[in-house]
């Protein structure tokens, strides 16, 4: 397999594409990484540095490189959903335009997420848009602007006039090493868990009742890793859209209590209301530079760590989610995760890697 495939991961810095560079690299794979600032000091990866945005930027970075498998993990956040279908949109198109006329592309594998069900941003989980749980792949779109469609229907143009396959691969909250992602639950939990410990602060969940209590899940970057490179290299999931998460489920008020107890912080009592971690937070930033300091640790910036934001809709939902998988098992892809070793292993390499005390 190695010998036939040249990989480009695009958005290689990010949680989901630095998990599955390492992974690639791991089966002998040669792989390039894309992105502004491509070089996150994986060894063997191969950094290319590009503007998504700009075609010239683009074409110049991939001058000399042919891959055959192009795995898309890259996005970008918005003030609208129109401008997240146009800016998002406009990224997948010109980098399969830049690749077509090489014509050694068969596949490509695209990363989208749960809002393909739940909703964009801006109408996140709301009444009237909330399907059926657990989700499954044939749910039909909502009837809503969702960038998440855009980018699916540009994969799917540049398919037709290519001729190569693709996968779309939909996953839960995703749990992974990164640093300076927009969308990273498990670095948020563990810079304010550990806020909690140092001021005497209880730890308390910011998020609603049916989160608190409903079932769920979540995708470890390692495991999404893994899928990607399985759909994109089996027959018969090719051409395919997937939901993707570990294989277990569990309820927030266990995991609250586990996570609780790694940092050694007490857990304030669920009140049944939402306290978002943006305002929990919001007067942190002066806190952690002190920690920072305090613990030598590498990175003095809250906002490039924590992304309470994104954690806040998650925690927020009206409603338990969480995600079949039959149809990925039912074609041969077995491979499972716990959760709580997700969490647990991703806070013992931020420790190590003194990001955090």
């Amino acid at each position: 397999m190695s010998n036939s495939i040249t990989a480009l991961v695009v958005g290689s810095s990010g949680i989901t594409g630095s998990n599955l560079a390492e992974s690639l690299i791991n089966k002998n794979i040669k792989t390039y990484g894309l992105a502004r600032r491509p070089d996150i000091g994986i060894e063997g990866l191969v950094p290319v540095a590009a503007d998504l945005l700009n075609k010239e930027s683009l074409e110049a970075a991939l001058k000399d490189i042919n891959p055959t498998h192009v795995y898309l993990t890259s996005w970008m956040r918005n003030d609208t959903e129109a401008e997240n279908i146009r800016v998002n949109s406009l990224m997948v198109n010109n980098i399969l335009d830049v690749l077509s006329p090489k014509g050694s592309v068969k596949h490509v594998a695209l990363v989208t997420g749960l809002k393909h069900y739940l909703g964009p941003f801006d109408a996140y989980a709301k009444s009237g848009t909330l399907p059926l749980t657990p989700v499954r792949e044939e749910h039909p779109r909502l009837a809503l602007e969702n960038f998440y469609y855009a980018q699916e229907d540009a994969v799917y143009a540049a398919a037709t006039r290519d001729g190569f396959t693709w996968s779309i691969h939909r996953p839960h909250t995703v749990i992974g090493y990164a640093v300076g992602n927009l969308m990273n639950m498990g670095t948020t939990l563990a810079v304010y868990a550990s806020i909690c410990k140092e001021l005497g602060r209880p730890f308390r969940f910011p998020g609603s009742t049916a989160q608190w209590n409903g079932l769920s899940d979540v995708t470890d970057a390692r495991l999404l890793a893994e899928h990607l490179i399985w759909a994109s290299t089996t027959k018969a999931a090719q051409n395919k859209a997937f939901n993707v998460a570990n294989g277990d489920i569990f309820r927030w008020n266990w995991l609250w209590k586990q996570i609780a107890d790694w940092f050694d912080v007490e857990v304030a009592e669920f009140d049944g209301n939402i306290h978002p971690l943006e305002n929990e937070m919001t007067n942190d930033e002066p806190v952690w530079k002190d920690i920072a300091q305090k613990y030598n640790l590498k990175e003095t910036s809250l906002s490039r760590l924590a992304s309470a934001w994104h954690t806040d809709l998650d925690l927020g939902r009206p409603v338990e989610v969480m995600t079949d998988m039959a149809k990925s098992r039912k074609l041969g892809f077995t491979q499972y995760q716990d959760t709580r070793e997700s969490f647990f292993d991703l806070f013992a390499k931020l420790r190590a890697k003194k990001l955090i005390p």
